[in-house]
């Protein structure tokens, strides 16, 4: 095992503030002294981390997150010293000894505050964002962070010299863009030998023009591209009336709260001062001199490349009124949009104590704030402080997250996971911490403005990351609610979440569900699907509205099941016809092969155990037809063993979720093979021998420290961009374990 040095174990507790190790307040002493003594790092030091932590990219672009957990495991390892429950046969004795051995390296990756720190990257357009905020503000990271930076974007360049939209995707304009102009930020020479060859690939293909939307701007916010380039985002939008159904409150939030800081950049056309840099970059990126370049034209040209999405004519028509309305817009009505919006981004800041919903409009609105009060202000200066909750290091480098971190989704199914069977009470130290992060994590006071800015009522709820970030997510309610009661039952805690707060819990699941039965993300379905037409971003799919997903439906309705049998008499009726229009729409969902497509991670695999999860669990209880849910549970089940591998594993690319098609893995994963298993033992599959075949590579590829290895990247979001979460190869193997000893 890998020795951590002291200077990289410090790298790592300066991207951790609150969100890993330290409970921190912005601006706390102990921070400010990790972040002055950062800027003391020498190229010695960084060659030397490169060297210890070796990364390959073309062996796996997926970091093991090695840094974090050579850290924790060195600090906190000891083999578990308890008594191992004796099984009769030695099959049942070696799949017990390898829960047991799981279970304990995880546990000693857990924080002292109760949850599992790691690593959430994968998305290459992230961190750009926030040096171009850094950049502009004139507010530079330490040099650790910078040298660290600067190791992560050059060892995710492709054999093309190229970089993806995320970490395993192919070279895209939007990636290699962003990504050279990161490192250009970060001092880099253009004559360095990779930034030649990237240059010539942004050339070949047609040169930064062919950017998409999101880059224009970006590139627009640094004086790299005209405005006049940029499809108007018509701030004055934002004070139609609410009835409206093109009215920004209908979209979906991330969606809303990425578009609200841009609106303001437009309007405000921030652009950087040219300099040097700028203008050799002017150079640097186009085919033709950047002063004869015809913008207007640019509006609707993307490298090929990057479409994911082509722009609607309702899009186009639109597109047209708004520019065309540029030239002659009203200038108090104008001022009248952008305070709005203003005084909008100061709700979202003071909402979320700056974390804000995510790390794309973290950089964007932390730009608004620098123009509209300045470097010196109070307010930009608390965005500054919150930059660090975004920022990672693992082997391939330090990046931003796609949050503040996965908390309380992670503790969540950390914690069902260990006590699905009674092996998981062997860990009580670890299950009490669980319960502590969860209870802390729980939402338990509305926002003052969250009616006047269109937030869902959110007392009861769960988040994805933390309550200080402060966005309930409705599957995130679920699964802390059923974390929550498996603890209760397990009897290893004392129960802090009392009655009333597991009941507020059920009202905003209740709340959540949407007119089709389904469940969706952080609000209700606002607007009807029509409104995807005005989708302007060319790289995602479905971000204008907040749509149903089978797997928020399953964990909501497994929630309110379980809710059921605790708590019968609590809104039986509600909640027993909430389960039924919620097995419906799962019902459905379902694929004529049987599978499910899963909208959150890779793929179908992933979807399909939620399916079956919830409906086996429905089934039990005497929920809709009988002869229906046995038909979904069956086909569901035949379509598991056809996509079983000859080692008895299951395995797929993130391209089953761009493409809409099951995609085979060269090799089977152990966290698609760990979701096919659960799902085929919550339908009480009857082959026990396909069941066993699977067990038997979770058992093969575990440890002897008892972690199990980084393979594909498993997360995903709006079809096209892959996300990382690095605990899911210790989660679930654990959880199908723990099911299997059951």
């Amino acid at each position: 095992m890998l020795k951590v040095k002291s200077g990289w174990k410090n790298w790592q507790l300066l991207t951790e503030k609150g969100r890993h190790i330290w409970a921190f307040k912005p601006g706390s002493s102990k921070i400010n002294e990790h972040l002055k003594n950062a800027d003391n790092v020498t190229d010695e030091e960084v060659v030397q981390f490169t060297e210890d932590f070796q990364f390959d990219k073309f062996s796996n672009p997926n970091s093991a997150d090695k840094v974090y957990r050579h850290t924790a495991i060195n600090e906190n390892f000891q083999a578990f010293a308890g008594q191992i429950p004796q099984m009769e046969s030695s099959e049942a004795q070696q799949a017990v000894d390898a829960l047991v051995k799981g279970i304990n390296y995880y546990s000693c990756l857990q924080s002292d505050d109760g949850h599992w720190p790691g690593d959430y990257g994968g998305p290459l357009f992230l961190l750009p964002g926030l040096l171009i905020a850094s950049y502009i503000s004139e507010t530079p990271f330490p040099k650790a962070h910078r040298e660290m930076m600067k190791v992560y974007l050059f060892n995710h360049q492709n054999k093309d010299a190229g970089w993806g939209m995320h970490i395993e995707g192919e070279s895209t304009m939007f990636g290699t863009v962003m990504q050279y102009v990161s490192l250009r930020i970060l001092g880099v020479d253009k004559n360095h030998e990779q930034l030649i060859k990237a240059r010539a690939w942004i050339k070949s293909n047609g040169g930064a023009t062919g950017i998409p939307s999101w880059g224009k701007f970006y590139l627009s916010i640094l004086n790299l591209y005209d405005w006049q380039g940029f499809n108007s985002l018509f701030p004055e939008m934002w004070l139609f009336p609410k009835w409206l159904p093109v009215h920004p409150w209908r979209y979906w939030c991330h969606t809303r709260m990425v578009y609200l800081p841009m609106a303001y950049c437009y309007a405000q056309r921030i652009k950087a001062p040219e300099n040097t840099l700028i203008l050799s970059l002017r150079e640097e990126l186009y085919n033709e001199a950047f002063e004869t370049i015809d913008w207007p034209k640019q509006r609707t040209t993307v490298c090929e490349k990057d479409c994911y999405t082509t722009p609607s004519p309702v899009l186009k028509w639109m597109n047209f009124f708004t520019n065309n309305y540029e030239k002659c817009k009203l200038p108090w009505l104008r001022k009248k949009a952008t305070g709005y919006i203003l005084k909008y981004l100061n709700a979202e800041d003071e909402q979320t104590n700056y974390l804000n919903i995510g790390p794309v409009n973290k950089a964007i609105n932390s730009i608004c704030i620098w123009h509209a009060y300045g470097k010196d202000s109070e307010q930009f200066k608390k965005h500054v402080a919150r930059w660090y909750d975004y920022l990672w290091v693992a082997e391939d480098g330090m990046k931003m997250s796609g949050y503040n971190g996965s908390q309380l989704w992670d503790t969540a199914f950390s914690t069902r996971a260990i006590l699905e069977s009674d092996v998981g009470k062997l860990f009580p130290a670890t299950l009490e911490k669980s319960y502590q992060f969860i209870e802390l994590s729980q939402i338990k006071a509305e926002h003052a403005t969250h009616t006047e800015f269109f937030r869902h009522p959110m007392i009861g709820s769960w988040p994805f990351s933390t309550a200080e970030q402060g966005w309930p997510v409705a599957d995130c309610t679920a699964e802390g609610l059923s974390a929550t009661l498996a603890l209760h039952h397990s009897g290893l805690v004392k129960p802090v979440i009392d009655e009333q707060r597991i009941k507020q819990a059920v009202d905003t699941l209740l709340s959540y569900q949407n007119t089709d039965g389904g469940w969706a993300t952080y609000e209700l379905t606002r607007s009807a699907k029509w409104l995807e037409k005005l989708n302007p971003s060319e790289v995602f799919a479905d971000i204008m509205i907040d749509y149903s997903w089978t797997e928020c439906t399953a964990a909501c309705v497994i929630s309110l099941l379980e809710i059921q049998e605790d708590y019968p008499g609590y809104k039986d009726s509600e909640i027993h016809k909430a389960i039924r229009a919620g097995l419906n729409f799962i019902v459905k969902q379902q694929k004529t092969d049987g599978s499910w497509y899963g909208g959150w991670a890779v793929c179908f695999t992933y979807a399909t155990w939620f399916g079956v999860e919830a409906i086996s669990k429905a089934k039990s209880k005497g929920y809709c037809d009988d002869t229906i849910l046995v038909n979904s549970i069956n086909k569901a089940c035949a379509f598991l063993v056809s996509r079983q591998k000859i080692d008895g594993g299951w395995g797929e690319t993130f391209e089953s979720c761009s493409k809409l098609v099951y995609t085979e893995a060269a090799t089977s994963q152990v966290v698609n093979t760990a979701w096919a298993l659960l799902a085929l033992m919550a339908a009480n599959f009857d082959d026990k021998k396909i069941i066993e075949n699977g067990i038997n590579v979770l058992l093969n590829r575990q440890s002897d420290i008892g972690d199990w290895p980084q393979e594909n990247i498993s997360g995903v979001f709006n079809y096209n961009c892959m996300i990382t979460y690095s605990n899911y190869r210790n989660i679930f193997p654990i959880w199908a374990l723990s099911r299997y000893c059951r």
